[in-house]
């Protein structure tokens, strides 16, 4: 007997219904759904439920293991979280497309076949991009096409490699798949482009930090850590992740460290934090697989109340560039504290979350002797606490004093990052309750003296340096520039050439034969009189007269010869027309043959 249902029914059915309800109905709606959805997880045994037939396929609703279950936990967990922070918002569609976001992310989670994990995956992109446009700003508009328009490419990868495998195996099932012909490729590049690896990334930064308050912080948790598990799921121990992983963690730093946008910074990070993810799959051991695990769940968390502080400052301030802010540590106290537990726990600081999941994918790489890759994992570990943990907090609440006028949010925001931080705080002090949830035995320690200490020595010159370098560090109002700005300038080429030269030519073609075919429509209305006024006119053009006449009395013949064509059809002779248009015919044969021949 089944005692559950697939999650995704439970926040798609949530979403339908929202409009149903209204003022605190609505608000205890919504947060009642989140926590049915946890029930119904916690319900869950692990095995294949859900199972229906069609056509001669197989449509799985309910594939459940411990590495989806994990993925299931947080995203039901960070479910409630974003709702108890949103509950200010009066709007109904940030609720509706926020479930169905959580909803079709829940549904790839625990998709057993490539056809639902599909449908679901578009739900996904076309759900999200609803908290991009509902900014109703201009630049959120821009950024939210351009989000659908890169999804919907990644989309399109994806189902033509589901199509090329399903035609080549005869299976839909959603398993391990690695790269051994162009199917798993193109399935590979659709995952790839929803966990924003580099050069398919730049439609992250691009959109989430143009995404309403409450919206980025829905953004920021699902599109790229559903990618991490069907990765995990599918292409665990691929190489080239290993390699790409590493690359993104450092990458999306690098970019961070330059950013003066506080979101932009944040979406940022989340390409180089989900570069861990990314490496643990590459590297494809138990403790990898692990760790990506355990990271994607820290860092949903994390990210999440990242993300609710810095909506927090836009929120009071109306500000989102470290140029504008400064002096807010007085004023909104408690949303520093909430700020600093993630920044600490994104950076790796002993004590938060980030401590037990991240290193778990820094030693697998160390224990697995790539140790390119352990150093650049390394590295990025330091360009994350320069940039988050203290340039962005440094700037925004202890640099110069702006005036501003601002204060902690409504206590419902204030209650979502509380819980948040709380469970940032709880797996880094006890990582026990975090490592029981992964999908194998977990033999890591991440309290060893020299670990503690080795990352305590790397935060603490990281931080040492920032402060002997403070009086030649400032921030500018600067734009930096990313692989978008290819497609943003490319799109306009692309059109121009579409609307100029391709148009331009097509039309020419048409004009040719429209005159082509008023010629013919001329000519036909009397061959011979045609003939003989086109045999003038060269006479004309070269001789200089028709026959006695002046070239005045000439020019004046012809166009009255012109203007008077057909003349009067009586005096047509339509043999002599029929003649000469056989004549033409078989001159135009005779031709083709002799230089074909």
């Amino acid at each position: 007997m089944i005692n559950w249902i697939p999650p995704a029914t439970i926040f798609i059915l949530g979403a339908l219904l929202i409009p149903l309800f209204k003022g605190k109905a609505r608000q205890l709606f919504v947060l009642t759904i989140p926590v049915i959805g946890l029930a119904n997880i916690l319900a869950m045994e692990s095995g294949t439920e859900w199972t229906y037939g069609y056509l001669r396929y197989d449509l799985i609703f309910g594939q459940v293991d411990k590495l989806s279950m994990v993925f299931g936990y947080v995203f039901v967990i960070m479910a409630f979280i974003g709702v108890l922070y949103s509950l200010h918002v009066k709007e109904h569609g940030h609720f509706i497309a926020g479930f169905l976001y959580v909803g079709s992310a829940l549904g790839v989670v625990f998709s057993g076949d490539l056809f639902s994990l599909f449908i679901f995956w578009e739900i996904m992109a076309f759900s999200s991009v609803f908290l991009i446009w509902f900014q109703k700003e201009k630049a959120s508009i821009d950024a939210g096409f351009r989000y659908l328009l890169v999804h919907t490419a990644g989309g399109l990868c994806l189902l033509a490699g589901i199509v090329l495998r399903v035609v080549e195996t005869g299976s839909l099932e959603f398993g391990h798949i690695g790269l051994d012909g162009l199917d798993t490729y193109l399935i590979l590049i659709g995952f790839l482009l929803n966990a924003a690896v580099p050069p398919l990334h730049a439609w992250l930064a691009d959109a989430y930090p143009e995404a309403t308050i409450v919206g980025a912080v829905f953004l920021s948790a699902f599109t790229t850590k559903t990618a991490v598990y069907v990765l995990l799921r599918a292409y665990s121990g691929t190489e080239i992740l290993m390699w790409l992983g590493a690359f993104m963690a450092i990458f999306g730093v690098c970019y961070a460290v330059l950013e003066n946008d506080i979101r932009r910074i944040l979406g940022y990070h989340i390409i180089s934090q989900v570069g861990y993810m990314v490496c643990g799959v590459g590297i494809g051991t138990y403790m990898a697989i692990n760790g990506s695990a355990a990271h994607a769940f820290a860092h949903i968390l994390y990210k999440g109340l990242l993300f609710m502080s810095t909506g927090a400052i836009i929120y009071s301030t109306g500000f989102r560039k470290l140029t504008d802010l400064g002096g807010l540590y007085k004023k909104m106290p408690i949303t520093l504290i909430m700020y600093m537990v993630a920044g600490f726990a994104i950076s790796g600081m002993p004590l938060f979350s980030g401590f037990v999941s991240k290193t778990m994918v820094i030693a697998a790489a160390e224990h697995d002797h790539h140790y390119i890759i352990f150093l650049m994992l390394m590295l990025a570990s330091i360009g994350t606490f320069l940039s988050v943990g203290i340039k962005l907090p440094y700037f925004a609440f202890f640099g110069k004093d702006r005036g501003i006028e601002a204060k902690d949010p409504p206590v419902n925001m204030l209650a979502g990052m509380g819980i948040a931080a709380f469970l940032c705080i709880l797996i880094g002090v006890y990582p026990k309750v975090l490592y029981d949830l992964l999908p194998y035995e977990v033999h890591f320690q991440p309290f060893t003296i020299p670990h503690v200490v080795g990352e305590l020595q790397l935060l603490m010159f990281t931080a040492l340096g920032f402060f002997l370098l403070l009086k030649k560090l400032h921030v500018e109002p600067t734009i930096t520039l990313d692989i978008d700005w290819t497609y943003r300038k490319g799109s306009k080429v692309f059109m121009w050439f579409i609307n100029e030269p391709l148009a331009r030519g097509s039309q020419w073609t048409v004009d040719i034969c429209l005159v082509i075919i008023s010629f013919l429509k001329w000519f036909s209305k009397n061959p011979v009189l045609a003939v003989m006024l086109f045999k003038d006119s060269l006479t004309l053009r070269f001789i200089g007269h028709l026959g006695g006449r002046t070239r005045r009395d000439s020019i004046r013949y012809l166009e009255d010869e012109k203007k008077h064509y057909p003349r009067d059809p009586v005096k047509r002779n339509p043999v002599g027309d029929s003649l000469l248009l056989a004549l033409m015919f078989m001159a135009v044969y005779v031709m083709y043959y002799l230089f074909t021949a």
